[in-house]
């Protein structure tokens, strides 16, 4: 599985909306129609972190990923980029 380029920025897909749930949130692709479960509250703010932060790597920073758990989360935002749930920023 391929995975992304952390060292680059992403922002959340502009048809993208979250949902906070207590397990999570909930994110729905208007476009696509597709939803995806995050299952994972630092997730969640890594994700929420995205649109402020220079890179995906400063995103998982600014949530507190510790650099042990970067592939993991590195592994779950390809995850998201496959499903059109992420975009890579342009300029």
């Amino acid at each position: 599985m391929p995975g992304i380029d952390i060292d680059r920025a992403w922002d959340l897909h502009p048809q993208v909306s979250v949902r906070p749930e207590p397990f999570g949130a909930l994110l729905y692709h208007f476009g696509t129609r597709k939803l995806s479960f995050l299952k994972d509250r630092r997730l969640l703010e890594v994700v929420r972190s995205l649109e402020d932060a220079p890179t995906a790597r400063a995103a998982c920073t600014a949530a507190g990923v510790p650099d042990s758990d970067l592939a993991r989360y590195s592994a779950a935002l390809a995850a998201l980029v496959r499903s059109r749930m992420v975009v890579e920023r342009t300029p």
